[in-house]
């Protein structure tokens, strides 16, 4: 991990966790993807739905927050400010009655000398960019609101997973299992981030963030006093994406999964372009370790590869792979 943010967390045994399903940082995370230039691997089609939903010019506008030579998002605009709670449209309506002078005083007191030229716009039209910018957050929300309410399964089983894995004292198989991005060592909690900070949970709430994206999605704020939120790709959120790009076969006629299993029949079809072992999990749908067995068995059997790239693994069907996935399909 090249840079990293470290959360130390203690003895886990006494951390307190739960689950938030927060709107906004779903919100947040797409448009950082398709506007910001930050990968957090949403896929195609989604990308596209989010770009027909607003209007032209909705890059520059965003600009300002995004920027890789100052990024900042101050809190009156952000749509994560309000964590744990997450209704997007609440946040517009509170967006459409920020005042132009309450944005300004934030922005002064964020960078106190020299405002970066990237938000001068902002500075000399606030009024105009708030407007712009609650638009651009609600048409987002309006687009992709039918994919939330097809996670919500997904959505509460999550929430049992890590409430049972807190009840049973396992707490650190479920932030070890995060996302691809993170890591824990110890007590520390691995994050990415250039920034290259530490923090202390000291007794803070942690707030877990399934985020309806895509598989790299990695975001966190360690500075509040209350609490600490992580996002992280909701497990199983490449069920979505199938369910955008057309049905899946049936596992009781599909010759694929009768022959080598569910698991592996669509771990098969994952592959067919090479992909990391984070982006093939949210697909399949699976965790990590699960993952990682149902691997090692397709590579024994010589119908895929792994391929260690950096921090990354990436997966590759091999030409038995391909032929066997033809032949059966």
């Amino acid at each position: 991990m090249r840079g990293h943010t470290a959360l130390h967390l203690g003895t886990l045994d006494d951390a307190r966790v739960s689950v938030a399903y927060h709107q906004g940082a779903t919100v947040l995370s797409l448009i950082a993807d398709v506007f910001g230039g930050r990968s957090h691997g949403v896929p195609s089609q989604w990308r596209r739905m989010v770009r027909d939903a607003v209007p032209a010019g909705t890059g520059q506008v965003l600009r300002p927050l995004f920027d890789p030579e100052y990024s900042v998002i101050p809190d009156c605009v952000t749509p994560t400010a309000s964590m744990p709670r997450g209704d997007v449209l609440v946040q517009c309506q509170q967006l459409h009655d920020l005042s132009a002078t309450d944005l300004l005083a934030e922005l002064e007191t964020e960078f106190s000398t020299v405002v970066p030229p990237q938000w001068r716009p902002v500075v000399d039209r606030p009024t105009q960019w708030i407007r712009v910018y609650a638009q651009v957050i609600q048409a987002v929300w309006q687009a992709f609101m039918p994919v939330w309410e097809r996670a919500r399964p997904l959505l509460e089983r999550e929430t049992e997973r890590v409430g049972s894995a807190v009840v049973r004292g396992c707490t650190d198989t479920v932030l070890s299992g995060l996302s691809s991005r993170s890591r824990l060592t110890g007590d520390r909690l691995l994050l990415p981030d250039p920034q290259n900070d530490t923090y202390a949970l000291d007794g803070r709430r942690i707030v877990l963030v399934p985020v309806v994206s895509g598989p790299r999605t990695c975001m966190f704020a360690l500075d509040r006093t209350d609490l600490v939120w992580i996002g992280y790709p909701l497990p199983g959120v490449g069920r979505l994406w199938d369910a955008d790009v057309g049905p899946r076969p049936d596992p009781a006629r599909d010759a694929l999964t009768l022959v080598v299993g569910d698991v592996r029949a669509r771990v098969l079809r994952a592959v067919g372009t090479p992909a990391t072992m984070g982006d093939v999990a949210a697909r399949v749908g699976c965790s990590p370790a699960n993952l990682t067995h149902h691997c090692v068995r397709l590579e024994q059997s010589g119908l895929i590869v792994r391929r260690r790239e950096g921090q990354y693994v990436r997966l590759v069907r091999t030409p038995r792979g391909h032929a066997l996935v033809d032949l059966l399909t």
